[in-house]
């Protein structure tokens, strides 16, 4: 029941991010772009069809895989510091 609470949070957050990144496409305060990096970068940890959504962009489109490399490593630091502080180091 816990993986099942765990599935249903990333995906909730993964289309979160995909919202706000389609609302930063036409607000200038977001960044669209990076949102929508997020959001595909968390999505295709539990959906293959955005997985491979996700490789066809990066290798269309360079920026994009930059763009996207850059965010992955943004999660990547979040969730290390958020793991050292629930483990009580930090």
């Amino acid at each position: 029941m816990k993986r099942d609470v765990k599935h249903y949070l990333l995906l909730s957050l993964g289309w979160i991010f995909i919202f706000l990144g389609i609302l930063g496409l036409f607000l200038p305060i977001l960044q669209g772009v990076l949102f929508l990096a997020i959001g595909l970068i968390i999505l295709s940890r539990r959906s293959p069809r955005v997985r491979l959504f996700n490789q066809k962009m990066g290798q269309r489109y360079p920026k994009y895989r930059a763009i996207q490399d850059e965010a992955s490593a943004r999660v990547k630091r979040l969730m290390a510091k958020f793991s050292r502080k629930k483990s009580g180091t930090d």
